[in-house]
């Protein structure tokens, strides 16, 4: 397949990336900055330009591709609000490609830890990552309104960190993955895996998924 990463350059992006070359797709590393992007010489990926405010520098990176991922997170300064400013202009230029499939790196706080209570309500909840955690919640309420785009907002547990690749997880949808010693955690890299695996074989669409272990 033709996919569209963007958010390329992150720590998430670039293990999607690197995911989907090792599976044989095509890949568009889809940044701000393509100066500063770079990835090793991989013939199957090439680099384009795109503010993901601009529904129309969307539209172009978008264009022709099978699929759109979006790793977007709001480094480099950029305030919390910008998570869920960016799905109106994703989702239109989106629609104006023509693209039907979107994958949307979101946020573990919106997952459920017991009926009713989701993670980012929880007194125990880090404070210094409440207010990406808000955004995020907000940004998956207005792709829950899209009926157009198939759309999955895939949640990490509550840890992602770098680690390896094993292939072992667990996926669910909307429930807090945790392990028998109660820790919810993924490796960015199993993380890519199952955003692949969700990309070649759809369970989620027009849903929530996470990933754990």
């Amino acid at each position: 397949m033709k996919i569209a990463v963007f958010g390329a350059g992150g720590k998430i992006g670039s293990r999607i990336v690197n995911e989907a070359l090792s599976r044989g797709h095509f890949v568009t590393a889809v940044v701000r900055n393509p100066v500063s992007y770079n990835p090793a010489n991989k013939p199957d990926l090439k680099v384009a330009k795109a503010d993901m405010l601009d529904s129309q520098e969307v539209e172009t990176g978008a264009f022709d591709h099978d699929v759109v991922v979006s790793a977007y997170s709001n480094t480099h300064g950029a305030p919390a609000s910008t998570i869920y400013e960016v799905v109106e202009p994703l989702l239109n230029g989106v629609r104006q490609a023509g693209v039907k499939r979107l994958i949307v790196v979101g946020g573990a706080g919106s997952l459920e830890v017991a009926p009713g209570v989701q993670l980012v309500d929880t007194p125990e909840f880090p404070e210094a990552y409440k207010a990406v955690a808000l955004a995020h919640r907000e940004a998956l309420k207005l792709y829950e309104k899209e009926t157009e785009v198939e759309w999955t907002y895939v949640s990490p547990a509550a840890e992602i960190i770098p680690g390896d690749r094993t292939g072992v997880f667990r996926t669910g949808t909307n429930q807090l993955i945790s392990n028998e010693q109660g820790r919810s955690v993924i490796s960015m890299e199993d993380f890519a895996v199952a955003i692949l695996d969700e990309i070649e074989k759809p369970k989620h669409v027009r849903g929530q998924m996470t990933v754990g272990y």
